[in-house]
């Protein structure tokens, strides 16, 4: 089993501009393409978990949100850090219409795609990192049993605004292109555990 690096994608990965379904309009966050292949030399997968509620409310459909998923998988991959996977919630508990509006499992602050990602990919969720700007990614990151969770500040900014529970929060940054730099032995250690068959 391999360690991950967990990135949320709007406000971490990407300016959010709210509901962002189109290539022209994904500006990525600075430096996080450069962290992220930093990531991957360490031997992290890279998995992206977003909250895509824009689907539920009829925003974008599930066909334009794949559209953008490409083009931003083909970004990394151009920068030397090929995303090992992307798994979204399109889901909202109130907005939308069926089969979108439901309590599920997967929208964040529920771990159901990290835990979806680990059964998937291998990973050990015992010896990986999330990277998100607000308390439901944290959460979420919880709830799986992640130990290492990282606020960011949303698209880069001084100071995570997110208020947090006291102790959610194992270390807070101004992105993410900071907490690699900041975080890159300890990364390290992360990526060199292993679970043994």
């Amino acid at each position: 089993m391999k360690a991950a690096a967990f990135l949320d994608r709007d406000g971490v990965v990407n300016i959010d501009r709210g509901y962002v379904f189109r290539a022209t309009d994904f500006e990525f966050v600075p430096g996080t393409l450069d962290a992220a292949r930093t990531l991957k030399e360490l031997g992290l997968a890279l998995v992206v978990v977003t909250n895509q509620s824009g689907i539920a409310r009829g925003y974008y459909g599930v066909e334009q949100f794949n559209e953008l998923t490409e083009w931003m998988k083909q970004q990394f991959a151009a920068h030397g850090a090929a995303l090992d996977g992307v798994y979204y919630c399109p889901h909202h508990p109130i907005d939308g219409p069926a089969p979108y509006r439901q309590d599920c499992g997967c929208r964040k602050p529920a771990p159901g795609m990290l835990l979806d990602a680990a059964r998937d990919l291998g990973i050990d969720l015992s010896s990986s990192v999330l990277f998100g700007d607000k308390a439901s990614d944290l959460q979420a990151a919880l709830a799986a049993g992640i130990p290492n969770r990282v606020l960011l500040g949303t698209d880069g900014h001084d100071q995570p605004a997110d208020p947090v529970p006291r102790g959610l929060a194992t270390e807070r940054y101004r992105s993410l292109a900071d907490a690699v730099s900041s975080m890159n032995q300890r990364l390290a250690k992360f990526s060199a555990l292993r679970t043994t068959p």
